[in-house]
């Protein structure tokens, strides 16, 4: 991932604030648990869309959000903010889950880059 993405992607004054902080093997140790959480809420998302139930997809897309704002992931935090206030219909969030899961993708991998740069 390229610099530039990666700025967009990531909270790095907050992410070098933890590290200086907590240590390396800390931040590692929160992004596991990040990655395993996320997996859940995803799954609730979708389980939320699927009933048709806006008040629980707002719910979940709440949680996630404070998890992606929580380990740094900047631009992901961002796009859940809007997918929390959205009232579009079901084929739109269908469409909003698909892209969440991919920049999901995305800011992992630019994660898992600056980490290892560390």
């Amino acid at each position: 991932m390229n610099e530039s993405n990666e700025l967009i992607q990531l909270d790095k004054e907050l992410l070098n604030d933890y590290v200086q902080r907590l240590g390396h093997g800390v931040v590692k140790q929160m992004f596991e648990l990040y990655i395993q959480q996320v997996a859940l809420y995803l799954n609730d998302i979708e389980s939320s869309l699927l009933f048709d139930n806006s008040q629980l997809w707002q719910e979940h897309c709440h949680k996630m959000k404070g998890a992606a704002g929580s380990v740094g992931l900047k631009s992901l935090h961002s796009r859940l903010k809007e997918m929390e206030k959205t009232t579009t219909n079901a084929s739109d969030k269908a469409h909003q889950l698909a892209e969440l899961k991919i920049h999901n993708k995305q800011a992992i991998a630019a994660f898992d880059d600056w980490l290892a740069g560390l």
